[in-house]
Formats: C-alpha cells, sequence, structure tokens
C-alpha cells in the first residue's frame, strides 16, 4: 500500500479531467469512484476505479479499507440545473453521499490514528441575493456575506461546507486523528476538454464549443447577467494549492477563488472575437435566470491570496487565447 493515496469521487467529471493527472504527477496513486466508466485517458492514472454511486456505502467503505487514503476529493454530485429538476435525488447524492463519506472518513481516521484530508468542491452557488439591485449593491462578495441559497444545489453545497466543518471540529475522543476539511467556492469554470453538462453557469462555456462547432447556440441568461468565472486548469491548481496549504496558515476552512467576472454579453463579444460567424442568441429561460441573479457577480478573493497564495493564471483574454483556442483547434479542427 502507497503512502501516498487519494480518493477521487466524480473522478469522470470536467473536474476529475484535469486533477487526476495533476494528483499522478503530485506522486499519489490515485483511487477513483463514478457512476460512469472511466474513460481510456483517465483509466491509466488509477490504481483502481469502481463504478458506483457515492450513496452505495458498502461499496464506498470497501474501497476505503482497502486503500486507506490519506485524502480525498469528493467531486461526486448532482449539478444545479439537474438538481432543480430532480430535488430528492439531489439531497440523497450531494447531501447524504457527502455526510457517508465524512463519516467513513472519520471512522478510517480514527482506526489508523491518521487524519485525512477532505476536499469539497463547494460553488457560488451557496450565495442567494434578493433581486438585482442587492447584487449590484453587493459588489466582491466576502465568505461570510449573503449565505442565504436560493437553489437546491446551493442548499446541498452550504449544508456540505457546514458538515465538512462540524466533522473537522468534533472528533469522538480528545486527541483522535479526524478529518482536515477545506472547501473552495468555485465560480463558472471554463473546460476546453470536456462539453460542460447540468451546471447553471455554463452558459459561458456552452457558447465558445457551440462556436468551435459552428452550431447556433441560444444562451439562458440575459446579455447583462454578470458571474465570476475562470479556467479548469486555474480551478485544480487553487484546488491543489489549498490541499497542500500549512493548515497553520489557514484562516478559514472555506474560500472563495475567481479569475474574471464578465457579463454574458461580453461572453458573447469575446466568442465573436475569435469565430466571427458564431450564431449566439439570448433567450433567457425564467427559472435558470432566477438563479443566476441570485449569484454574485463578483467574489472577494483576497483570504485565498493571502492565505496560500492562490494566482490565477489567466485572465479573461488569456483564458481565450493561452488555454481555450489551442484545445478547441485540437477537439474541433474543422470549426476551430
Amino acid at each position: 500500500m502507497s503512502a501516498k493515496t487519494v480518493l477521487v469521487t466524480g473522478a469522470v467529471g470536467e473536474m476529475g479531467h484535469q486533477l487526476l493527472p495533476a494528483l499522478a504527477d503530485a506522486g499519489y496513486e490515485i483511487v477513483a469512484l463514478d457512476l460512469a466508466v472511466l474513460p481510456p485517458d483517465l483509466i491509466g492514472y488509477c490504481k483502481e476505479s469502481v463504478e458506483t454511486s457515492i450513496t452505495e456505502t458498502g461499496r464506498v467503505r470497501g474501497l476505503l479499507d482497502r486503500h486507506r487514503p490519506e485524502l480525498v476529493f469528493h467531486l461526486a454530485a448532482l449539478l444545479s440545473a439537474s438538481a432543480e429538476r430532480k430535488p430528492s435525488l439531489a439531497h440523497k447524492v450531494n447531501v447524504g453521499g457527502t455526510v457517508a463519506l465524512l463519516q467513513l472518513c472519520q471512522e478510517q481516521a480514527r482506526a489508523t490514528g491518521r487524519s485525512i484530508r477532505f476536499m469539497f468542491p463547494s460553488s457560488i452557488a451557496v450565495y442567494g441575493l434578493p433581486d438585482q439591485a442587492a447584487k449590484e449593491q453587493a459588489g466582491a462578495v466576502l465568505e461570510h456575506q449573503w449565505a442565504q441559497p436560493t437553489g437546491m444545489y446551493g442548499c446541498n453545497k452550504l449544508y456540505g461546507e457546514l458538515l465538512g466543518t462540524y466533522y473537522s471540529n468534533h472528533s469522538p475522543h480528545a486527541g483522535d486523528a479526524g478529518i482536515d476539511f477545506r472547501a473552495i467556492r468555485f465560480p463558472g469554470l471554463i473546460s476546453a476538454d470536456t462539453v460542460p453538462t447540468g451546471g447553471t453557469s455554463d452558459y459561458g462555456p456552452e457558447m465558445i464549443h457551440a462556436a468551435a462547432r459552428s452550431q447556433a447556440y441560444s444562451c439562458f441568461v440575459r446579455e447583462d447577467s454578470r458571474l465570476p468565472f475562470m479556467t479548469m486548469p486555474d480551478a485544480v491548481d487553487g484546488f491543489m494549492r489549498l490541499a497542500f496549504a500549512d493548515e497553520a496558515a489557514l484562516s478559514t476552512r472555506v474560500y472563495n477563488i475567481k479569475a474574471f467576472s464578465p457579463t454574458a454579453g461580453e461572453f458573447r463579444d469575446k466568442v465573436l472575437d475569435y469565430f466571427p460567424q458564431a450564431d449566439i442568441r439570448f433567450e433567457p429561460v425564467p427559472a435558470r435566470q432566477a438563479i443566476v441573479d441570485s449569484w454574485p457577480g463578483d467574489v472577494d478573493d483576497s483570504r485565498a491570496r493571502q492565505d496560500w497564495g492562490f494566482n490565477p493564471r489567466h485572465d479573461f483574454n488569456g483564458a481565450m487565447e493561452e488555454y481555450v483556442l489551442p484545445a478547441l483547434k485540437k477537439r474541433y479542427p474543422a470549426g476551430a
């Protein structure tokens, strides 16, 4: 058994495609769990991969018993749009799966005498501003402000943060090894390597992929809708930095991060700079627009920058020129 083993749940998702190579480069043996079969480009990074739900506690326990990971990245979740369509399932997966995994990790830590670092991808969905005027007035929102989510996904993620903090602060017996929980409230994420599915902030990356495929795109939010974004490489780099940061340097267990905060119209204009023939229209969907209107247009990530040196590489222009376009030319050679 390796001295450095990591469990990654939801490994087939957008973040997993870049997180697994990064963890392998860091010297970890990777144990992966997902409902879907790992694709060939990911399977080679893994010591073992299991196709199952995070809610199948017996199978998850078996993975932990076999591999005794010291690090967990709990990515498995039902995303925001899907969570609104299936709220009961979202609660079962996003809350039930999280608390079960936290409990199993705490039991393993107590049995082995070695604490487990538990990395949790939260979201700006945990925020809930009452209207557009409040959103504009709020500016860059701090971690302790406006944590009143209006959507099921945000409720699930906020509860996950609270559960992780609880397990970190409460060991069954004083002095026991336990959970070292750390979370990032990610903004909208732009991945050039995977097609987005199920996220309310996915209108940005969906525009890009549709333009690269020479397909028309109907944007489900208004042109003036503003959210913070970042590229997937910067998101994974931030997650890894927090995972390996000195615990003594951390002032909180939950951090904001972001890179740039364009409106949907500015996103469209940026896409047109590189794909002038792109057909992008704005046809807001009221239910999805309401969720985006409740999320902040910007977040304050000064704590992450001060505590563990978060510093995104890509601004809005760099995201397109240095990351998105080169990747899309390989993915869609006819269009890009």
